[in-house]
This record gives structure tokens, C-alpha cells and sequence, in this order.
């Protein structure tokens, strides 16, 4: 029984209030996170209550992005689908959007332009007569930037709001960037390096200039030390960084083993400091994506493009974790790569031409990355543009699609590998040593002619550069500035680890540094907005206090008239647009003090298309495959005008066969050599900061017809008739069918003959003149108006009339025999009836069984009157029988062969690839492996120093193999082990040595001893192994106060003293002694210090006592709680400071109760700034906050007042 509760559930668009009166039935999904209500307890037949096959997924994205959940519905009758959101409304159409498309049954959920009020949880109701289901998804935005329509903000809560996009990588956006002093590096250098592999240091320098290795080391270490320090706090380990690459997909990846130490950590994807959107779902639309498989995250972009090339960057809230740096050469191929046929055991070549030279390539077969080695070279030749790819001694799976990448420009071709008909069938081929494939032309000629070009290019470039004069030196513009009274230096603040009190918002300009507190303060500054021609508009600029300022426009002080009016609101400035004209453009700035402010305003209209160009732009267009179609559509030029081209809702990328040409005044799109694919709907877009606007046509591509669809059906067969039946194709290439064509072969014949034709609206044909016992297969076409299209062939042939079967062959004799194979020979059969034999089946059984088994097929004859049967089990009888094969079938099975059993002749036993020398951890368990060979089956025997084995030692043998297994090995176990396998043909013997070990003491001692200057003598104890293992010997290891890095100076020394040189005076050395054996390294044995610190003076101090300074203090709070009053829904950032040694113990209360570990809040504690984050304020969140900062010393705390408005 089903557990009934009322529909309370949120309703959707068309439910009222009846609807929570229902009784509803619980169902479970198959779909985590939905929930479904049944109203009915039994459902009609045929009908069902809706349920998600796809439900919508969490979406985190910044703001002014796209953004749109997908969900996918089942249920009979159809299921209507409505969304809603916890805290607004949805039913604003210029902010929300539903739509189905009932190609792919997708109901989206869109966003255009996505704010931060629209963060919050959704729901997307599927209802029908018979039930409904619900599932929620939450949508988060990440705020960028002041907001004009925000209360008035001090600077630290300015600062507080924007913590959660402050980034700690130095890569900042273009529109952030300062001008780069002489000798600066750029950060992406480090940046690069922290995540590089040490091979690839080298390259790195000369790339970016930097020539001092060791100063770039030292620096290096320094960073990768605060880096780490800081990943700390949100990532437990990092591990298998893979850089950015281009797969055989055409997408673009990085990998990168992460775990994460909370999964409720946001990751955030940056292009060249810009933060750009990325999707988790599966097969979505957006461009980027991240796909989590284990710990590792595989981060992927499609539809490359060259403006895709930039510099990657991953981060776990804002710490960096990785950095990749993305390069796109502008390349082609020249000549691309062509199929390959070859023939087995040949070496097949894939070759092309590119455009520029390349030093390396990337090839892939099927799907897979191809590298150098034994199966394949890559070869390049030496101007870089040839390349080549040599698949050598191919064999049948080595078939396939071959690509090669270069950039994010690819090429692809079969290699098909055919079967050698001159080799003996079961036995292996000759390695050829011929090379198929090739392109076919003189690759040399053509590389020579493009680097010709390019070295024409160049010269052409240098000729212009050298005709530019040079350019004049700017005069110096006059710019009147408000200068105010310079005030006084503030006094030093104390060294306290708080949050800076400098913003930079994108996009406006940064503040300066946050001056005293009597002093004016930009708290909501101007940034670039673009106004509609014969709209209203406005700039708003913000202070922290009620005080004058002064407008300007294009540096010119600005008054109030002709259409502009200036007003002032106590902390608020105002300048507005009345009606907006093209003289209205500009670059206005705000000044008030040391303050100032700027932002560009720009007016223009929203794009249009002339009508006549429109009209005949929608017009259809018609073409066959293989002709070129182009779409042109002429506009009026615009600043900052977009132009984007679609296919049936998809965007067309310039590529492969697609052609886009973008001028200044129109745009073309170019279809090269159309496919029935690519017609469809063409929409091209005009997209301007002021609107959009679009038209479409329709493209019409005409081919010849598919194959007719199978398969071919026989109606009749008699001696002289037969008639076969076939369906329509399913593409008809856009045009009629006019005829269907057919041809036939007869049986083992190679030729086809046309029989005739039948008219487009029939299906059947029958063939009159056939001979009787003969089979014929068939080949249909279809044919319209654009020619004949691709044949349907009989999938087997046909005969006409009965069957005419051979007679049985002799009976099979054995020629030899052994355990993996049994050689047969027969002879033909003395009646064949009439028909040729073209074969033969073979067939075996089983001693005590009644079943034949086929070895070979009907259709895969055997040619030869003999057979070697490999398909045998050791030790088995088997007994054979032959049937011969000719037109019509096999014919009648010969008498069965004697029984023959399966199994080798005698022959002396031998071992097969032994290890003779095993080392084995002391109190862990020995095992050794024999394997061997002997007929009959030898008889084992173990000895260990040529003596019984004790009793604790084990022998397990086993068919083909021998283990000698000591359960906890001892030293006393370390011996030569032989065995010894003997049978009625002779015996072979095999001797072992196992060590059985431990890892080694640690030496004794270390004297230190100089006999000569420069010269140290060191000595020390043996380790109490050294009797026990002859294999032990010693290892020294020295450090100076210089480098401070260890290294080995002596190894492999069987003494227990060493000479070191080259000890230098004024510097500190210590030394290390280890043992070393078979098992690996003893704890080092330390020397006493050498060097300049062994001869130092002491100093009297003359009874003066040293005076002891004391850090310890009990906690104290900096900078206190302040007052809250967030709407609900909001979040909550409160943040204090604490200082105290030893450092204190930092607790948070609400209404005196601990919330510590309340998942609820983010609480951090950063060298004493004490953060609290919600993210979605409540109701009950309301009450008193406290933090109590407790250490030895004693206790301080602050508090604050969280009021949650409605």
C-alpha cells in the first residue's frame, strides 16, 4: 500500500486553489530529486502520470550572462510544464522565458542578461489529469562591479561586498591592465611556471626573456611555497596536471586531480583574467564545460575558434590552481591527407602540407593519439612543412579513420588494410617491404612554393614598415584638473592583517586609497553605458558624504541646457539625458575633491536591414550537392556591431566547408561543395549594444537518392523465375523518384549485368532468365531527377529452383597430432553430381558426445584437401568428418576419421624464462615461480644448499608450474634453491638464490678528523648489519651553510672511512652516514658540525644580563562587529579583527548558541580577520552574534545585532 498525503506542493501555471484539496499517492522517480504525486490510485491503461527523463541542473554564472535551465518531461496525456521561483514572481517576459521544442521535447527556461536579484531556488512543475511532478534547481550569480540602485555603502562594506571576486592571481583583464615598466615580467611567467613541468622551464625562460636561472629558481620556490599555503585552505591534494590540448573531436581539454576539501567550494574558469561561464551538463550548448570523473576534473571547450587562443586559469574560490596558456597558430593544410589502401604486412603513409612550418603535429587513429615508437614514425621534413605518418607492417585492425591536427585545423582518411590472398591460409605473411599510400604529388615541389610565398610575405611586410615615417612626438594637451589643498600624511597605521581598503570595480575606475574619515569618498562610481537616439538617460555618482562636485565632458567643465540638466539628491549626483543626440558622446567625469570618476557614454540605434535587401534575402535558395551556396545580406556600418549566422538554431562556425566574410558595410556566407546536410534555415543576426535584429532564408541542397531501403524480399523462386521485392529509400534527395535500376551476378562470377528498369511507383522485378541450380545475387538503384543513387544489394544469393548437393569426400586421415593441433588430409568426393566442388566443410566431435561441430563456415570453404585443426582441448580424443561444398550447399558429411587424442609427443623437460637471483623483506612471505615444460609430466623436487627443504617451507605444484612458498621468511631462510623436473626422457635442473633481508642499522658514530688542509677524514662505526649481510654498503651525504642542499659525495663503499676535498674555510659542512642493502636506506647517522662555527670564541659578557622580550599577551579586538540589516534572501557578510599570542581560539554564537559546526554558515579565520558568510539570510538567522576570542591569557569578546527585514 502506497502512503497517501495531501498536494501541498507550489502549483504551477493553471493550478488553483482545488488542486491542494487533492489526495495524492507518493511515487518514487528514476531520477534523483524528483518528486511525483499521483491523483488517481489506479491508472487507465495507456495513461500515465508525468516524470523528468532530464532534469534541470544548478547553475553558477555571472552576471549579464545567459542563463537557462533544460528539462525534459514523460507522460499520457502529454504533461504541461510551468516554472516558478521561491522569493519573486516569473511572469516578466523581459526577464523570463519558457519554450519547448518539439523536435528534441526540451522545455528551456531562459534568462537573458542574468542579475543578482534573480539568484535563487527554482521549481519546474509537470502536470497532468493523472498527477504531477516537481523538482527544484538553484540558480547563483556572481555579482561584478558597483551597483548604482544599492543603498549607500561605506568604503569597508564596499570592500566587504566585493571580497568574493577579488582575485589573488596577478593576470589581470585588458581594461585592467597598467602600463608595463621596462625590464617588467609579464605575471603570466609565474603564473606559468607554478603549474609547469621542470622540462618545461627552460623553454618558459627563453620565451619571455629571463636568462637569470638561479634568481628565477630562488623566486620560483618562494611562490610555490605561498601558493601552496593558500590552496591549503580549500584543497587537500594536486596531482596529474595536464595542459591544454586539442583532441581528434575538435574540442580543446585540461585535466587536473583535485580534492577538494569541501565539494560546496566554487571553482570559477578565467580567460585573460576575464571570468567566463561553464556548464556541468552533460551535452549542453555552452561553449565551456566541466565533466567530473572521480577526483579528476576535465574542463572542455567546443567549437574552437582562433580567438579561443588566450590564457586559462582554474581557481577554487580565489586561489589559483592552475594555469595553462592556450596557442592557436594560424594555420591550413595545404595538401591534407588522402585514403590509404594497403595491403597486410605493408607499411602504410599518411602525408600532408601546411601553410607555415610547424616543428610537430598532433596525429590520432581512431580517436586514440599516436606517438612515436614500434608501430608508428612521425616524420617531419626539414622546412617544418611536410609531414608524415608511416603505420608500419599494418595488419586487418589496424582499419580505421586517420587524422591529423594542427592547431585547431584537422584532416582525416581511412586506411584500409586488405587481407594478403597470396598467403596459405592459417600461416603468417612475409613482412613487405613495399609502402602504400602517399599523396600522390610532388609534396616537396609544393612545400618549396609555400615557403616561398611566406618569404615574399615577409619581405613585403619589412618594405611597408620601412615606407611608414616615423611618428611625430605628441604635444602636450592642456587639461584642466582640479587641484584641491594636499592634506597632511596620515600617521602609520598599525601592522594588522585586515581587509584593504582599496577597490577596483570593473568597469569603473578605482578610488583612490581610502582617506580619513572627515574626508569625501567615492562610493558608487561612473562606468560606460550606451543610450538609444530619442531616449532619456543618466549618470549617478554616489559619495559617502553631502559635498559639492563638478562635471565634465571630454575634459570641458559641463553646465547645465540644451537638453542636459545636473542635479544634486544629499549624497547623490545626477546628470541627465533628456532626449539622447550623437552629440550627447562622449567620455564624462565626475570630480569632486581629490575624487574622481569617469565613464563613457555612447549613442547610437538599434541595427536594421533595408527592406528591398531584406525581401530578397528570405527569398529560398536551391542548389545541388557539390555547388557552392552563398547567403549576402548589406547593412549599414555600425561601431561595435556583432554579426552572427545560424543554421536551424545552431551557430554556423568559419571552418571546414563553411566560408564567413565580415566587411565593414555587409557579410556573406559561403556553403563549398553543399551536402544534403547542410540545407536547413539560415538566420543571420545583427547584435549591437543596442538591440538585435535578424532575418532568415531557407537553403534547398538537391542529391541523388539514397539506397533503397531493405531488405530484399524473394516472393518467388522456381527453375525459370525469380521475383525479389524491396522498400523506397528514405531520402529521395529532394526530388521524385523516376525509376528503380536493377542489376545481377551470377554466383562466383565477378561481373554484373543490368537487367533493367521498373517505374518509380513499383517495388518488384522479375528475373525470366535464370538457370536452374544456380544462385544470383541482386543490386537495386534508385534514380531521380539528379542521376542514379547508392545500390541495396541481396544480403544472400538466390537460387533458382531446388538444390543440387555433392557427394561425400573420403574419410579423413591423421598426418600428425600434438596437445594445440591435429593435421587432417581427405580425398575429393567420387560423385559430385554434376556440380563442381568449390570446397570444403570440416566438422569435428567429442568422445562421448553426439554433437558435430562446424569449423569453418559454408561461405568460407576450405580450398585444400588437407587441414590443420587447431581448435582442440589438450588431452581430449576427437574424431573428424568432411562435407564438400559447390553452388547449392554442403553435400553429404564423409565417414568419421579414427579417434585421435590430443596431446604433445615425449620430451625432456625444460624451464621457461626463471629468475635467479630474489631478494624478500625478513618476516614477509617468499614465493618462487617455476614455470615448466616436459611430456609425459615430470616429477618435481626442491632442495635448498643441495639438502631437503625443512618442514615450514611449502611446495605448491601445479599443471606447467612450481612455487616454492616460505610463509614468514627469516635470514636463516637466505640460501640456493634448485629444483630439479624429471621424467622418462631426461630431468633439467634450475638453482635460486633468495636473500632474505631487512632494511639496515644505522651506522655508529661519525668522527670528524682534518690531516691536511682541505681535506676531512671521516670515520665512523659499522652498522650491526654489516656481519650479518654481505651486500651492505655505505652511502655519504654532505651540506655546507652555502648551498644548504644535500649530496651525495661517496657511494658503494665497503669501508668504514671516507676522505672528502675540497672543504673550504668559513663555511659550516655536516655530513650523513647511511647503510645501504638490497632493501633500501638505514635513518642517517649525523655528523658534528665542521667548519667555522667549531672554532668560535665565546664572549664574556662581564655579568651585563641580556634583557628577555616577551610577545605573549592575551586577545583583544581590533576592529569590532558592525550592524546588519540584510532583506531576506540576501546575504551576510560580517567580519572582525582579533589579535592575541599564543593565538586565540576564535568561537561564534547566536543568541549565546555555538554555530560553529552549523553547515549553515562559512566561517573563516585568516591571521586573526574572522569572517562569518551567509548566503541566503532568514528569517530565524535574525538575533545577536558574538565572537569570543579565548587564549592562556584571557578572554575578549564583541557583538552585533542581525535584524532580517521582510
Amino acid at each position: 500500500m502506497f502512503k497517501r498525503s495531501k498536494v501541498t506542493d507550489g502549483t504551477g501555471t493553471g493550478q488553483g486553489a482545488a488542486a491542494e484539496n487533492e489526495v495524492g499517492i507518493r511515487k518514487k522517480s528514476r531520477v534523483p530529486g524528483v518528486m511525483i504525486t499521483q491523483f488517481i490510485e489506479t491508472l487507465p491503461e495507456g495513461k500515465s502520470h508525468p516524470d523528468f527523463t532530464r532534469k534541470p541542473i544548478a547553475l553558477t554564472i555571472q552576471e549579464g550572462k545567459f542563463a537557462f535551465f533544460k528539462a525534459i518531461v514523460t507522460g499520457e496525456p502529454k504533461p504541461t510544464v510551468a516554472w516558478s521561483r521561491n522569493n519573486g514572481d516569473v511572469s516578466d517576459t523581459s526577464k523570463y522565458q519558457s519554450k519547448y521544442d518539439a523536435n528534441s521535447n526540451e522545455h528551456t527556461f531562459e534568462m537573458p542578461n542574468v542579475t543578482a536579484a534573480q539568484a535563487d531556488t527554482y521549481k519546474c512543475f509537470a502536470t497532468n489529469e493523472f498527477g504531477q511532478a516537481v523538482v527544484t534547481v538553484v540558480l547563483n550569480v556572481i555579482e561584478v562591479g558597483y551597483k548604482k540602485n544599492k543603498p549607500q555603502q561605506t568604503v569597508k562594506e564596499a570592500i566587504s561586498g566585493f571580497k568574493k571576486v577579488l582575485r589573488k592571481s596577478k593576470v589581470r583583464p585588458k581594461s585592467e591592465q597598467t602600463e608595463k615598466k621596462d625590464g617588467e615580467l609579464d605575471p603570466k611567467f609565474w603564473e606559468l611556471l607554478l603549474s609547469a613541468d621542470k622540462k618545461d622551464y627552460e623553454r618558459l625562460c627563453a620565451e619571455y626573456g629571463v636568462t637569470d636561472f638561479r634568481w628565477m629558481l630562488k623566486k620560483l620556490n618562494e611562490m610555490k611555497k605561498e601558493r601552496e599555503e593558500e590552496q591549503a585552505e580549500f584543497v587537500r591534494n594536486i596531482s596529474s596536471l595536464r595542459h591544454i590540448r586539442v583532441n581528434v573531436d575538435g574540442t580543446a581539454s585540461f585535466e587536473i586531480d583535485m580534492d577538494l576539501i569541501e565539494q560546496s567550494h566554487s571553482i570559477f574558469l578565467y580567460k585573460d583574467g576575464e571570468m567566463i561561464p561553464y556548464t556541468k551538463e552533460l551535452g549542453n550548448t555552452m561553449k565551456h564545460s566541466l565533466r567530473k570523473v572521480g577526483r579528476k576534473y576535465i574542463f572542455s571547450m567546443r567549437d574552437l575558434r582562433p580567438e579561443d587562443g588566450g590564457f586559462y586559469q582554474l581557481d577554487v574560490e580565489n586561489v589559483n590552481i592552475f594555469s595553462t596558456d592556450f596557442k592557436i597558430p594560424m594555420v591550413d593544410f595545404v595538401v591534407k591527407i588522402q585514403e590509404v589502401k594497403a595491403q597486410e604486412r605493408e607499411d602504410a603513409v599518411f602525408e600532408c602540407v601546411l601553410s607555415i612550418p610547424l616543428a610537430k603535429i598532433s596525429w590520432f587513429g581512431k580517436n586514440l593519439p599516436l606517438e612515436q615508437g614500434d608501430k608508428y614514425d612521425i616524420e617531419v621534413s626539414e622546412d617544418k612543412h611536410i609531414h608524415r605518418l608511416v603505420v608500419k607492417d599494418c595488419i586487418v585492425i589496424d582499419k580505421g579513420i586517420y587524422s591529423a591536427c594542427a592547431g585547431i585545423q584537422s584532416c582525416n582518411a581511412w586506411l584500409v588494410v586488405e587481407a594478403d590472398k597470396d598467403t596459405d591460409k592459417g600461416k603468417k605473411s612475409v613482412r613487405k617491404t613495399t609502402k602504400a599510400g602517399g599523396s600522390g604529388i610532388n609534396l616537396q615541389k609544393v612545400a618549396q612554393e609555400q615557403h616561398e610565398k611566406l618569404e615574399k610575405q615577409k619581405e613585403e611586410l619589412k618594405e611597408q614598415i620601412k615606407a611608414v615615417p616615423p611618428p611625430e612626438p605628441p604635444k602636450p594637451i592642456q587639461e584642466m584638473t582640479v587641484k584641491p589643498e594636499p592634506a597632511p600624511a596620515p600617521a602609520p597605521a598599525p601592522a594588522i592583517n585586515v581587509q584593504e581598503t582599496t577597490v577596483k570595480p570593473e568597469p569603473a575606475p578605482a578610488p583612490a586609497p581610502a582617506p580619513a574619515i572627515n574626508e569625501s569618498v567615492i562610493t558608487c562610481g561612473l562606468s560606460d553605458i550606451y543610450c538609444l537616439r530619442g531616449k532619456s538617460a543618466e549618470l549617478k555618482v554616489t559619495m559617502n558624504m553631502d559635498c559639492a562636485g563638478t562635471w565634465f565632458k571630454d575634459g570641458q567643465p559641463l553646465s547645465a541646457g540644451a537638453g542636459i540638466s545636473i542635479s544634486k539628491d544629499s549624497t547623490s549626483h545626477m546628470l541627465t539625458f533628456k532626449n539622447c543626440q550623437d552629440d550627447n558622446s562622449g567620455v564624462y567625469r565626475f570630480v569632486s575633491g581629490d575624487q574622481s570618476t569617469q565613464g563613457k557614454v555612447t549613442v547610437g540605434d538599434v541595427p536594421e536591414f533595408d527592406p528591398d535587401d531584406l525581401h530578397k534575402f528570405c527569398k529560398p535558395l536551391t542548389v545541388r550537392v557539390g555547388q557552392n551556396a552563398t547567403f549576402k545580406m548589406p547593412f549599414a556600418p555600425q561601431e561595435a556591431l556583432i554579426v552572427n549566422w545560424s543554421k536551424n538554431g545552431t551557430d554556423v562556425k568559419d571552418g571546414g566547408g563553411v566560408k564567413i566574410v565580415r566587411e565593414p558595410n555587409h557579410s556573406r556566407l559561403l556553403f563549398r561543395d553543399c551536402l544534403r546536410g547542410d540545407a536547413g534555415e539560415i538566420t543571420i543576426q545583427l547584435k549591437t549594444p543596442f538591440g538585435a535584429a535578424e532575418a532568415t532564408s531557407q537553403l534547398f541542397v538537391l542529391d541523388r537518392p539514397g539506397p533503397p531501403e531493405g531488405p530484399v524480399e524473394t516472393l518467388e523462386t522456381t527453375t525459370s523465375l525469380i521475383e525479389i521485392e524491396w522498400k523506397p529509400p528514405k531520402d529521395n534527395g529532394g526530388c521524385p523518384i523516376t525509376n528503380y535500376v536493377i542489376e545481377r551476378q551470377q554466383e562466383g562470377h565477378s561481373l554484373w549485368t543490368k537487367l533493367g528498369h521498373v517505374s518509380g511507383d513499383k517495388t518488384t522485378f522479375k528475373d525470366r532468365n535464370v538457370t536452374h541450380g544456380k544462385k544470383y545475387s541482386y543490386r537495386i538503384y534508385a534514380e531521380n531527377s539528379e542521376g542514379l543513387g547508392d545500390s541495396l544489394e541481396t544480403a544472400d544469393s538466390i537460387m533458382a529452383g531446388i538444390m543440387i548437393l555433392s557427394g561425400p569426400p573420403g574419410t579423413p586421415q591423421v598426418v600428425s597430432t600434438s596437445k594445440t593441433c591435429i593435421t587432417l588430409m581427405w580425398t575429393p568426393p567420387e560423385d559430385d553430381r554434376g556440380v563442381p566442388v568449390i570446397g570444403y566443410q570440416l566438422e569435428k566431435r567429442k568422445k562421448d558426445t553426439n554433437q558435430w561441430i562446424s569449423l569453418n563456415a559454408v561461405n568460407e570453404p576450405i580450398e585444400d584437401v588437407n587441414y590443420a585443426v587447431k581448435e582442440i582441448t589438450e588431452g581430449a580424443e576427437y574424431e573428424f568428418r568432411v562435407l564438400a561444398i559447390n553452388e547449392s550447399g554442403a553435400g553429404d558429411p564423409s565417414p568419421p576419421s579414427a579417434m585421435v587424442c590430443a596431446k604433445n609427443p615425449n620430451m625432456r623437460p625444460y624451464f621457461k624464462d626463471p629468475e635467479d637471483f630474489i631478494v624478500v623483506r625478513a618476516g614477509n612471505s617468499a614465493r618462487v615461480k617455476i614455470l615448466y615444460e616436459g611430456e609425459p609430466p615430470p616429477e618435481i623436487t626442491w632442495l635448498k644448499d643441495d639438502e631437503p627443504l625443512p618442514p615450514w617451507i611449502k611446495i605448491i605444484n601445479s599443471e606447467g608450474m612450481s612455487q616454492l612458498v616460505i610463509p614468514s621468511s627469516k635470514r636463516s631462510d637466505s640460501a640456493i634453491y634448485t629444483i630439479i623436473a624429471k621424467n622418462s626422457v631426461g630431468q633439467a635442473s634450475f638453482d635460486v638464490e633468495v636473500r632474505v633481508t631487512d632494511e639496515p642499522k644505522s651506522p655508529g658514530p661519525v668522527e670528524l678528523e682534518q690531516t691536511v688542509h682541505g681535506k676531512v677524514v671521516i670515520t665512523w662505526v659499522p652498522s650491526p648489519d654489516q656481519e650479518l649481510d654481505d651486500r651492505l654498503y655505505y652511502t655519504v651525504a654532505q651540506r655546507d651553510s652555502n648551498t644548504r642542499v644535500w649530496k651525495t659525495v661517496a657511494d658503494r663503499l665497503s669501508t668504514n672511512t671516507h676522505t672528502v676535498n675540497n672543504i673550504l674555510p668559513g663555511l659550516e659542512y655536516h655530513f650523513r652516514i647511511f647503510a645501504k642493502n638490497d632493501m633500501g636506506l638505514s635513518d642517517p647517522s649525523q655528523s658534528p658540525t665542521w667548519g667555522m662555527n667549531s672554532n668560535r670564541v665565546p664572549i664574556t659578557y662581564n655579568g651585563i644580563n641580556s634583557t628577555h622580550i616577551s610577545f605573549e599577551r592575551p586577545p583583544s579586538i581590533l576592529v569590532p562587529l558592525k550592524v546588519h540589516a540584510p532583506p531576506k534572501g540576501y546575504q551576510v557578510y560580517m567580519t572582525c579583527a582579533v589579535r592575541g599570542f599564543p593565538t586565540p581560539t576564535v568561537s561564534w554564537f547566536l543568541n549565546d548558541q555555538c554555530i560553529n559546526s552549523d553547515s549553515n554558515y562559512y566561517i573563516t579565520n585568516s591571521f586573526g580577520v574572522c569572517c562569518m558568510y551567509i548566503l541566503r539570510v532568514r528569517q530565524k538567522d535574525s538575533g545577536e552574534y558574538k565572537v569570543v576570542a579565548v587564549n592562556s591569557f584571557g578572554k575578549a569578546e564583541c557583538s552585533t545585532k542581525l535584524i532580517v527585514k521582510e
